[in-house]
C-alpha cells in the first residue's frame, strides 16, 4: 500500500486528478447503465444502431417518401456512434448491454479532457493548490461521473470548448492556436447546435480583450470551414440543402418554444445553485461574477449561454449541463482572487461547517449516483426479451395514459419491430385486431405492462382478448428512478411487468 501511495504522490498534480476522475468514471461505466434523459438515447443511440443494422429511422431521405425533410438533428455525433457500433459488431460484439459498456467507457475517457484543461485554465489564473482543488471538483462532483458516461450531447461538446478556452488564454499563443480554437468551436457546434451561444460568448471576450484582427479572422474562418464541411456540405449531399438540419432545428425550436417545459426565468439559476451544492454553489456564483471584467474568456461564454436559456421559454434541466463545469472553473478562479484581495478568514466556523457539509453530502450523492441504473425498468424489460430469444414482437400496455404510451428502447431489444401501444383511447380490442392481421412470424407474443397502477384490472382486461397470457417477470425501477419519480411524478420511472402470449 505504501508503494502505491508513493507512486500516487510522485504523479504530476494533473495526473493525480485524472486518475481520481477515471476511477469514478470507470465505476460509472460498469454500474451506471441505462440512459439519463430521453434524448441521450432516442436521438443518439437508437438512430445510430438503427442505421448500423441497415434500417431506416425516417431521418434520412428515401425515394419511397419524397416528403421527408431534415429533422433538426446534428448528425455528426450520431454518425460517430454509428461507426463505433459498426466496429463493435465487426468484432462480434452484438449484445446491446455489452455495446453500451464500450460506449460508456469511451465517453468516460473523453470526459477526462474536461478535468485536464479545467485544471490548466485554473492554474493559469491562480496557483497549483487552487487549481488542484478546482480540478478535484471537476473530477468528483456528484453529478459528473454519471453524466460523463452518457450520450448527452450537452456534455459531450464540452472537451472541445475547454480546449479552445485554453488555447485562447495561454501565454505562448501562436497563430495556429487561434486556428485550432476555431476548429474546436466548430466541432462543439457540430455536436450540439446550442453551443453556438458559448462560441458567441467567446466572440464577446475576443472583442473585449482587443485581439488583433488577423487572429479573429483565423478563429472565424476555421470555425466556418469546419461547420461548412460537417453541416453545409454534408446536408447538401444528403438533403440538397446546406445547413438543412441546423435551419430545421432553429425553425422547430422557434415554433415549439412554448410546447415543452416552460418555467420561470430564474429556473436555471436555482437549478445550478442546487446542483453545485449550497453554500459552495453560492461561492461559485459569486466568484464567477467577481471576475467578469478581469477574465472575459471565463465569464462571457457561460453567461451568454445562461442568459439566453433563462430568456427562452423552453427550459429543460439537461440544457444547463453544458455550463456547469465552466461555472466551477470561473468560480474557483474568482473565489481565489476574492480571498486574496479581501483577506477572508478561512478558519471561521461557518466556512468550516460549509466545507464538511459539502464534502459529506457530495460523497453520499457521488457514491449513490455513480452506481445508479437510470431508466432501469425500460432497459431491462427490453434486455429480458432480447435474452429470451423467442420474442418476435411485443405489445406495450400503458393504459394509464390517455393518448400515447411510453416508448420502449428498442436498442436493448436488438430488433426494430413496429411496436403497438395500448392507451386509454387505443384499447385491448385494437391490440387483438392488430395481432390477427399479422402472421406468426411477426405477430406479438409478449406484452409489456408499464407502471403498477391498476395492474390487476389491466391484466384481466388483456386476458379476455388473449386467454393464454401468462406472467413472466417483474422489472423494478432502480433507486435513482424511484427517487426521481418521488420528486416529480412526471418521470415515468416505474415497475414493468412482462407477460407471454402462448
Amino acid at each position: 500500500m505504501s508503494g502505491i501511495t508513493n507512486w500516487y504522490k510522485n504523479l504530476k498534480p494533473v495526473n493525480q486528478l485524472l486518475l481520481i476522475g477515471f476511477i469514478f468514471r470507470f465505476i460509472a461505466t460498469i454500474f451506471s447503465k441505462g440512459f439519463g434523459f430521453s434524448d441521450d438515447h432516442f436521438l443518439i443511440v437508437e438512430p445510430a444502431q438503427n442505421w448500423a443494422d441497415g434500417f431506416d429511422n425516417f431521418w434520412l431521405p428515401s425515394p419511397d417518401d419524397p416528403a421527408r425533410a431534415p429533422q433538426g438533428h446534428p448528425l455528426l455525433y450520431v454518425w460517430i456512434n454509428y461507426f463505433i457500433l459498426k466496429c463493435l459488431m465487426f468484432f462480434g460484439i452484438n449484445d446491446p448491454q455489452m455495446k453500451m459498456l464500450f460506449i460508456r467507457f469511451l465517453h468516460a475517457m473523453w470526459s477526462l479532457l474536461i478535468i485536464k484543461y479545467g485544471y490548466k485554465i485554473i492554474l493559469h489564473y491562480t496557483n497549483q493548490k487552487t487549481a488542484w482543488l478546482g480540478g478535484l471538483a471537476l473530477a468528483v462532483l456528484w453529478l459528473f461521473p454519471f453524466v460523463s458516461v452518457r450520450n448527452l450531447a450537452e456534455f459531450v461538446c464540452l472537451p472541445p470548448l475547454f480546449i479552445a478556452t485554453w488555447l485562447l488564454i495561454k501565454e505562448d499563443k501562436k497563430y495556429r492556436d487561434y486556428i485550432f480554437a476555431g476548429l474546436l468551436l466548430g466541432l462543439a457546434f457540430s455536436i450540439r447546435f446550442q453551443s453556438v451561444l458559448f462560441s458567441a460568448g467567446f466572440a464577446i471576450a475576443v472583442l473585449v480583450t482587443k485581439v488583433k484582427f488577423k487572429y479573429i479572422f483565423a478563429i472565424l474562418i476555421s470555425f466556418l470551414t469546419f461547420i461548412t464541411l460537417t453541416q453545409g456540405v454534408t446536408d447538401y449531399f444528403v438533403w440538397k440543402k446546406p445547413f438543412g438540419e441546423f435551419l430545421s432545428y432553429v425553425e422547430y425550436n422557434v415554433n415549439n418554444a412554448n410546447n415543452y417545459g416552460n418555467d420561470v426565468w430564474y429556473m436555471y439559476f436555482a437549478l445550478i445553485l442546487g446542483l453545485l451544492i449550497p453554500p459552495l454553489s453560492f461561492a461559485f456564483f459569486g466568484g464567477w461574477f467577481y471576475i467578469w471584467k478581469k477574465y472575459p474568456f471565463l465569464f462571457w461564454p457561460a453567461f451568454l449561454y445562461l442568459a439566453f436559456h433563462s430568456y427562452f421559454p423552453n427550459k429543460q434541466e439537461r440544457f444547463i449541463l453544458t455550463i456547469l463545469p465552466s461555472i466551477i472553473v470561473a468560480g474557483v478562479v474568482g473565489i481565489h482572487h476574492y480571498i486574496q484581495n479581501k483577506k477572508v478568514n478561512l478558519n471561521s466556523r461557518f466556512i468550516k461547517f460549509s466545507k464538511y457539509f459539502v464534502i459529506i453530502l457530495n460523497t453520499i450523492l457521488l457514491c449513490v449516483l455513480s452506481v445508479s441504473y437510470s431508466k432501469r425498468h425500460r432497459c431491462e424489460a427490453m434486455t429480458y426479451l432480447y435474452e429470451k430469444g423467442d420474442c418476435v414482437n411485443f405489445l406495450i400496455e400503458d393504459s394509464n395514459k390517455e393518448n400515447d404510451f411510453l416508448i420502449p428502447p428498442l436498442f436493448y431489444f436488438g430488433k426494430w419491430p413496429s411496436v403497438f401501444g395500448i392507451s386509454k383511447t387505443i384499447n385491448a380490442d385494437s391490440a387483438l385486431s392488430y395481432c390477427k392481421k399479422h402472421s406468426s412470424k411477426t405477430r406479438p407474443n409478449y406484452v409489456v405492462f408499464w407502471q403498477a397502477e391498476n395492474i390487476k384490472a389491466r391484466v384481466d382486461s388483456m386476458k379476455k382478448r388473449f386467454p393464454t397470457l401468462i406472467y413472466e417477470a417483474t422489472i423494478d425501477p432502480s433507486l435513482i428512478d424511484k427517487t426521481l419519480y418521488f420528486l416529480n411524478p412526471l418521470n415515468d420511472n416505474q415497475t414493468a411487468y412482462i407477460y407471454k402470449i402462448k
